[in-house]
C-alpha cells in the first residue's frame, strides 16, 4: 500500500480500538496489557514488549524508532520489576523519551499498561 500524509492504517482491530494506527509515517500504539495477568510485574512487563514488537514489526517499524513511552504501573514501588524486563529489552543505542506514573488500571489484575508512539 502506497502512504500519504493522509493515510491511515489500523491494526489488531478489536471491538473498541485498534492495538495501533499509522498515520502518514507515525505509529501510535494503544495502551498495552499483558495477556497474562496472573504474571509478576516484570513478567507482565516483558509479555507487553513482546507484543509491541509484534505490532511494530506488523507496521513496518521496530524499537529503534521508538520516540516515546508512558508506562502505567499500578504500584510505583514495582518501577525495578518493570525496569528489569525493559532494561533486558531496550535497545540501548536508540533510547525512546520515557514517562513512567503510577495510576489504577482497568483490570485490577493489569499491573503494567504501556503505550507508545514510533516513527516508521
Amino acid at each position: 500500500m502506497t502512504t500519504t500524509p493522509d493515510t491511515i492504517q489500523r491494526y489488531a482491530e478489536e471491538h473498541r480500538l485498534s492495538g495501533a494506527v499509522r498515520h502518514g509515517n507515525t505509529l501510535y500504539l494503544a495502551g498495552q496489557v499483558a495477556d497474562d495477568a496472573s504474571l509478576d510485574t516484570e513478567g507482565q512487563t516483558a509479555d507487553i514488549l513482546r507484543q509491541i514488537d509484534v505490532l511494530l514489526t506488523e507496521a513496518g517499524t521496530d524499537k529503534t524508532k521508538l520516540l516515546s513511552v508512558q508506562v502505567y504501573l499500578t504500584d510505583i514501588t514495582e518501577i525495578d520489576a518493570m525496569n528489569r524486563a525493559w532494561d533486558a529489552w531496550l535497545d540501548h543505542d536508540h533510547k525512546p523519551a520515557r514517562a513512567t506514573v503510577e495510576t489504577r488500571l482497568v483490570d485490577p489484575a493489569w499491573s503494567v499498561e504501556i503505550t507508545a508512539i514510533a516513527a516508521i
